[in-house]
């Protein structure tokens, strides 16, 4: 039985959400609490998978409530369900929230959003990394990235697309920004996954906002930067989504679903920069023991952490909203014959490409790579096509250089 918290300050709208979840939501042991100082008082006396609460609330607000529960209870859910959708309130949102929903909001997607939070809470079943990954609010990027964006922010002739070619080339702005566009505050009725159109949606005055005064992105940290290369992982993660979105494309898949591939592509290892910042010391220990045993890495991290850096990456993508197929794609990269679907799909293509790139840059690798999943390709009747996709990846590649 999941434990869910709703968090109100108006009697009516808590009372609206018990007549209508309890019909539906019999799996659910729901408690009502309303403001935030009686909320912690339910979630000291036992534990809880999520918290929804309202923004605005005289005392403690939303905010600083979830601030609270993130410090106390990390392996905790937080999700805003509010009205308030200024900018002010996302700004102060957008560090403690997992998710954003406005009011009103219908029973059905609060459920689904809900459900499916816990059930990928739930396939990572090592607590410690449920709460590190929980405590995620921002990914560290590529300190010249950083510093690139700033200084476009800050000048005169500063403009959308140059906003998001910067964020592209960069695996941790690009999750933050999809993250920031598929929140219900943004009035969006299907998910965003194209990088341009969420910095054209954001708008210049929210990204500035966001980068200057709350710093969504920051820099890796230099003891990551020691232990860990994210320029590699840049690199190799922007080249996989090239080459996914042309591998897709051979299969027939069509705008606007190319778009998911390309991004699917490059936040495939986003999992490693949740590893790697969090974790720099274990993680310099895993790499060591993959080259030294000449293991797969992501075998090795399921043997250290209980999971993989695809089933982490996954989680917090999951968290944070992006669509049901990229989430899929990451979570299963190394393993698609573990997915549901057995027909070509954006999973296959992210596969392919990402043995495909390390194939290509052999040299650049570290560790042993993964190989590919002969059954599975085979099994859904494409393996004949590796040829052809090795010369579509090679243009790719030089096009990419």
């Amino acid at each position: 039985m999941k434990r869910i918290l709703f968090v109100d300050d108006e009697p009516n709208v808590l009372n609206g959400l018990r007549r209508m979840l309890r019909p539906m939501c019999k799996e659910w042991v729901m408690e009502f609490a309303e403001s935030g100082e009686s909320a912690l008082n339910v979630l000291a006396a036992a534990p809880f998978d999520v918290v929804v609460t309202d923004m605005r609330m005289p005392g403690m607000d939303g905010a600083d409530l979830l601030a609270k529960v993130a410090e106390l209870y990390p392996q905790t859910i937080r999700i805003v369900l509010s009205g308030q959708s200024s900018e002010e309130s996302i700004f102060r949102c957008v560090g403690v929230a997992h998710q954003f929903l406005s009011k009103p909001c219908d029973a059905e997607r609060l459920r689904r959003t809900i459900s499916r939070a816990c059930a990928l809470r739930d396939s990572l079943s090592e607590a410690t990394l449920q709460g590190l990954i929980s405590q995620t609010v921002r990914l560290p990027s590529l300190p010249s990235a950083y510093l690139e964006l700033l200084a476009e922010l800050r000048s005169p002739e500063s403009g959308v697309r140059k906003i998001a070619e910067i964020v592209s080339r960069d695996v941790g702005m690009t999750a933050k920004v999809l993250h920031l566009v598929n929140s219900a505050f943004f009035g969006m009725h299907q998910q965003v996954t194209d990088v341009e159109r969420a910095v054209a949606i954001l708008g210049m005055s929210t990204i500035s906002g966001l980068v200057l005064s709350c710093k969504i992105f920051s820099q890796i940290s230099l003891q990551t930067m020691q232990v860990f290369s994210i320029e590699a992982l840049v690199k190799h993660s922007v080249e996989v989504g090239a080459m996914t979105r042309a591998i897709a494309a051979t299969g027939g898949i069509k705008q606007p679903e190319l778009d998911d591939c390309f991004s699917g592509g490059v936040l495939h290892d986003v999992g490693k920069l949740v590893l790697a910042s969090n974790m720099p010391a274990q993680y310099l220990d895993a790499q060591a023991k993959a080259q030294t045993n000449q293991i797969p890495l992501w075998m090795v991290e399921r043997e250290m952490f209980g999971a993989t850096h695809a089933e982490v990456g996954a989680y917090l993508l999951g968290l944070w909203g992006l669509p049901d197929s990229v989430v899929e794609a990451v979570a299963y990269h190394h393993t698609p014959d573990r997915c549901i679907h057995k027909e070509f799909c954006l999973l296959t293509a992210v596969h392919v490409a990402d043995i495909l790139e390390q194939e290509a840059n052999c040299t650049r690798q570290s560790v042993p790579r993964a190989i590919l999943a002969k059954g599975y390709l085979h099994k859904i009747g494409v393996w004949d096509r590796l040829d052809e996709w090795r010369s579509i990846c090679g243009i790719v590649e030089r096009k990419a250089a």
